[in-house]
């Protein structure tokens, strides 16, 4: 669809003029450097210390850091540490603190603060205890150096102190009260570029300029204005009409990019994503008696086109995968062997009726498919899905549900047949896969975790060893025996890798500084001078 250019009710301008005076009465000037990004969902809390969802990522890391950041290339660079460094045997992790940092409420950032951060992702984080899982104590050596301790080796353990994925908690002010429910996971305190002022539920999150940040002359923005905005026609018109400056997360219809060129102020790039890449699959619930029936699942296999899937769904916006481990981010680990149930709706025939269900007035048998409703793509892969299958006489119900409701039914109800959803590899396989597969990580009602209800002792062993393997070469030889086994076992079908776009007015700049790009801090985001133009980093 095409959709009209068109002002929103909630338009930007009436924002800011409403937001001219501040909670404490302070005025601002009409013509400081505003951003508005729009973020969809609501994010649940402003906090990510125990909460993934990824606009909680995106709002905690502006006022929540992390020791380090990452580049491109996934590589350490200095945030909150200014260096590092790993023992020979990988056992301890030292980190030498910026001195100097202040909290937004004047207190000075230590190495007690560290010691409790850490503490609490290890204890809260939805990863926290597998990230951690091997870290058994964490020492202040002074005010400002801290020591990890770990009984075995993590060799992933380096890229885990993003601001996003283990931020910096002020243990001064968390110490009182119930951390899970404390007023600070809704009004942030940090040492990071921007300062939380307000939130409106529903309408917009404001955040200001930190006057006293430690990056030298950092921020360049003034104010930075998360416009919540769940209808993708408003988004699309208020990004048409250079109401929005920077939207992450495909903010607008996959099908539209290819018409963004009738807007010479819009762009959209595909990067800053490497920390996260997402692989759309579908999942099985092994404990269903006719999906239980490895030959059933292998037609189902048989049934799938991922090109199909790559053009058709997302637009081109994807690569085919058939290994479950991203290889576009990860390409020392890429499943190398051919697919075991290429496309073949000739042998997903015989196999059904090997299995027992012969066609009757050309029906076999149904099931219901539920999809995340994160993602509008796993919707589009579902009515795919529910075509390639009917064709083999298995009838499909699509079942749409909000947010809460999907998540307590896969994970915690398990009252599901099989479901479209992605999976993050994150910054490592073994803090982003392996609670997919470990049949230890088989525990109702933890959300994205293994709900397959799959079990394989070699694979638990094969994911065990890489968790702790310093050696790159046998660590990539494990992951890729890992891959073989399930590819073939098809607890679930990895279908395609997603490319994540973030669509931004080319007088942005300096979003996409890091592996975490508008996930990152943003305070070297700034406004270039009204007209400029910059290439799309499509």
């Amino acid at each position: 669809m095409t959709l009209m250019l068109g002002v929103p009710a909630w338009a930007v301008s009436d924002v800011v003029a409403s937001l001219a005076e501040t909670d404490d009465g302070d005025s601002h000037s009409l013509g400081d450097k505003i951003l508005n990004l729009v973020i969809n969902p609501e994010p649940p809390t402003l906090v990510s210390f125990a909460n993934t969802s990824g606009t909680s990522v995106v709002t905690s890391s502006k006022v929540l850091e992390g020791l380090l950041h990452y580049d491109a290339a996934l590589q350490p660079r200095p945030q909150l540490a200014t260096s590092w460094t790993i023992s020979e045997d990988g056992l301890s992790y030292r980190f030498q603190l910026r001195e100097g940092v202040r909290w937004h409420d004047g207190a000075p950032f230590t190495a007690d603060d560290v010691v409790f951060s850490i503490n609490t992702v290890k204890r809260y984080h939805p990863r926290g205890s597998a990230t951690f899982a091997h870290v058994i104590g964490v020492e202040a050596e002074g005010r400002h150096g801290v020591v990890i301790r770990l009984a075995k080796p993590a060799p992933y353990l380096i890229l885990a102190f993003a601001g996003g994925e283990t931020p910096m908690l002020p243990s001064h002010l968390y110490r009182d009260g119930d951390l899970l429910t404390h007023s600070l996971n809704h009004a942030p305190v940090g040492t990071g570029p921007f300062i939380f002022k307000h939130w409106e539920r529903g309408s917009h999150i404001l955040y200001e300029r930190n006057p006293h940040y430690w990056g030298e002359e950092l921020p360049h923005i003034d104010r930075l204005v998360f416009r919540i905005v769940p209808d993708v026609a408003a988004r699309m018109n208020a990004f048409q009409s250079g109401e929005l400056d920077l939207g992450p997360g495909n903010p607008i219809p996959l099908s539209e990019i290819q018409h963004l060129h009738r807007y010479p102020h819009l762009a959209v790039t595909t990067e800053g994503y490497q920390d996260n890449p997402v692989v759309s699959m579908l999942e099985f619930n092994l404990d269903h008696p006719i999906l239980a029936n490895l030959k059933v699942r292998q037609a189902i296999a048989h049934a799938i086109d991922r090109e199909v899937i790559k053009r058709v769904v997302h637009y081109g916006y994807a690569d085919v995968s058939v290994g479950p481990i991203a290889a576009t981010s990860f390409p020392r680990y890429r499943h190398e062997g051919k697919d075991p149930y290429p496309h073949d709706p000739e042998r997903a025939n015989q196999l059904l009726d090997e299995a027992g269900h012969v066609a009757k007035g050309g029906k076999r048998f149904s099931l219901t498919l539920d999809f995340n409703p994160f993602d509008d793509s796993f919707q589009r892969t579902a009515v795919y899905l529910r075509s390639a299958l009917s064709r083999l006489g298995i009838g499909v119900e699509l079942r749409a549900q909000d947010p809460a409701s999907y998540i307590r039914r896969v994970y915690a109800e398990r009252d599901f047949d099989f479901t479209v959803s992605g999976v993050s590899t994150m910054f490592d396989p073994t803090v982003g896969l392996q609670r997919i597969y470990w049949s230890k990580s088989f525990q109702p009602g933890v959300p994205f975790s293994n709900a397959n209800h799959y079990r394989n002792p070699r694979v638990d062993e094969l994911l065990e060893a890489a968790a702790v393997e310093t050696d790159d070469e046998r660590r990539a030889g494990q992951f890729k025996a890992f891959q073989d086994i399930v590819v073939r076992d098809i607890p679930s079908i990895a279908l395609v890798v997603l490319h994540q776009t973030t669509v931004y007015h080319t007088r942005v700049h300096g979003f996409n500084d890091s592996a975490s790009g508008v996930r990152h801090t943003l305070a070297n985001v700034d406004l270039a001078p009204s007209g400029r133009q910059r290439e799309s980093g499509a």
